[in-house]
């Protein structure tokens, strides 16, 4: 009888890896590979691009459920810094390999790019975060130190890499000499180090989801934390699927840039586009989160992403500079400027309280859609 219980449960546990295999999200980053080992380097028909973007999105949700079953487990901050960083990755790799096979006309691509994630995670992200849980849940509440500490590194970061190209002397253009781009870098890589160290181990605190009563949520009480074996699994998942949308994005990137050019839109379009896709994955889990209350977890998510953005991406534009022969222009125009100085003052006004309304998320969403119209129109 015993022997029989035994082979009932190894039955069962057949069963429950079998269709955890079958799964979506199990199949889908396996099969972005393949697709992606199928078409690199090859010319793509219109179908065969429509397939490799169906399987792209795909890609992209299997990242997001991955991520999260990481996130869970490790608990945050550790959780939003996890998905923070992988997104950037799957940037800074996309950046790098348009650059590399752009030439001049991708001198602008890493300021395109980084400035859109910027507007895209500050005013998208944060807008819409703070617009669902004040609507469900009557006011957004969230840790002001923790945010304004983040805030404050991502408006330095930017300033830094963004703007002081524009008024420097030492070179023609918009540009950093190699002296000023390695202090930029490193400095990026600094700061960005630094606030990792704040964030997850002296003042986590700062960082934790808070009730709207405003107490420290420790532990998520929706679900049980997946075991360790699961994982490290979903890790290794995550790590296929975002292989999987580095490599397809770039595939489908001529397509990208032929359909910008043939729509009449400025080429910085197309840093909006590559902006859009990889933060695909925190926009979702960031409503996820705001949806239950964790708004906190939304903004770690967004301006965490925004500072892995430039505190990542702009170390990996300069170390690829060194074999790149065309310009690197980093420097924002007059508007951008604007745009990113009243992105940092209604972030301040913002954060300043620790709780927000609807208002405050819609002023975020209209300064999105307003960098929006300025790419397609500058």
């Amino acid at each position: 009888m015993r022997e029989y219980g035994r082979m009932c449960e190894d039955h069962r546990m057949v069963v429950r890896l079998g269709s955890r295999v079958l799964q979506w999200t199990t199949v889908t980053p396996v099969a972005a590979v393949i697709l992606l080992v199928l078409t690199w380097g090859r010319d793509l028909p219109g179908l065969v691009v429509a397939l490799v973007t169906l399987v792209l999105a795909g890609a992209v949700l299997a990242a997001v459920h991955h991520a999260e079953v990481v996130a869970h487990r490790v608990g945050e901050p550790f959780g939003s810094l996890v998905l923070a960083v992988a997104v950037t990755i799957i940037e800074v790799a996309l950046i790098v390999t348009l650059m590399i096979d752009g030439g001049d006309k991708s001198a602008t691509l890493a300021r395109d790019t980084v400035f859109a994630a910027v507007m895209i995670t500050c005013n998208g992200i944060v807008g819409l975060s703070l617009l669902v849980a004040s609507l469900r849940h009557r006011v957004a509440v969230f840790n002001a130190e923790g945010t304004g500490a983040a805030l404050g590194t991502v408006a330095t970061l930017a300033t830094l890499c963004l703007v002081v190209p524009t008024f420097t002397t030492s070179a023609p253009g918009p540009e950093f000499t190699t002296f000023q781009l390695i202090f930029a870098a490193l400095a990026s890589l600094l700061l960005y180090g630094l606030f990792v160290t704040t964030q997850t181990v002296r003042h986590r605190d700062y960082f934790l989801p808070l009730t709207q009563h405003g107490e420290v949520i420790t532990e998520d009480e929706h679900a049980e934390a997946p075991t360790t074996r699961t994982a490290m699994v979903s890790l290794g998942l995550l790590g296929l699927a975002l292989v999987g949308v580095v490599g397809l994005a770039k595939g489908v990137s001529p397509t990208i840039e032929s359909g910008v050019s043939a729509a009449g839109l400025p080429h910085a379009v197309v840093g909006v586009v590559i902006a859009l896709l990889v933060l695909l994955p925190e926009t979702i889990a960031a409503l996820r989160a705001a949806r239950r209350d964790r708004v906190q977890t939304s903004l770690n998510l967004a301006l965490g992403s925004a500072m892995a953005s430039i505190g990542l991406t702009i170390p990996a534009v300069a170390l690829a500079s060194v074999w790149l022969s065309g310009p690197l222009v980093l420097g924002l125009g007059a508007t951008h400027m604007v745009l990113l100085a009243l992105t940092v003052v209604v972030g301040v006004l913002t954060v300043a309280p620790g709780r927000a309304t609807p208002l405050q998320g819609g002023v975020h969403l209209v300064l999105f859609l307003a960098f929006l119209e300025l790419a397609a129109n500058p």
